[in-house]
């Protein structure tokens, strides 16, 4: 299950490439038999970010048949409930889920909430791991999204 970032114009950002790029990687390794892109539009009118995950994977090399654009989300939220229910109408309980490190375990959380475990695989190659700043950052806002979405779930 990757995680959608930007794309502009039907390309991938760097973010979201790192992340596909990841994906790839471990759908050649034979760890993923089926590849969730998802992403809406984000109010692109002629592309969404799982649709242009799924192609730019395609064209990587990936097989078609074993990748699935989820492309009506706009949050993280919808992106797990929306990609849960693609896992759990083929029988399936688990994944790996791709993001940036300081991203997975809100998605963790948010999957097991789903009755998904999700084994998390961060992208190693991504500009947002790569700056302390933007890591830095990126985690306080994470840890306070986490915090509030426990405390709604669990309230």
């Amino acid at each position: 299950m990757v995680f959608g970032a930007a794309q502009y114009n039907g390309v991938p950002s760097p973010v979201f490439k790192a992340r596909l790029d990841h994906a790839f990687e471990l759908e050649d390794r034979g760890l993923a038999p089926l590849v969730i892109t998802t992403g809406g539009a984000g109010g692109d009118s002629r592309f969404t970010e799982g649709g242009v995950g799924r192609d730019y994977l395609i064209q990587r090399g990936a097989a078609g048949a074993k990748i699935i654009a989820e492309t009506q989300s706009q949050t993280t939220y919808e992106n797990v409930r929306a990609a849960a229910q693609i896992l759990h109408q083929r029988g399936a309980h688990t994944c790996i889920a791709v993001s940036d490190g300081f991203h997975l375990y809100r998605i963790q959380l948010m999957l097991a909430a789903e009755g998904i475990t999700a084994f998390p695989s961060p992208a190693p190659l991504s500009p947002l791991e790569a700056h302390p700043f933007q890591r830095t950052l990126h985690s306080l806002r994470e840890a306070l999204i986490c915090g509030l979405w426990y405390l709604h779930i669990r309230g």
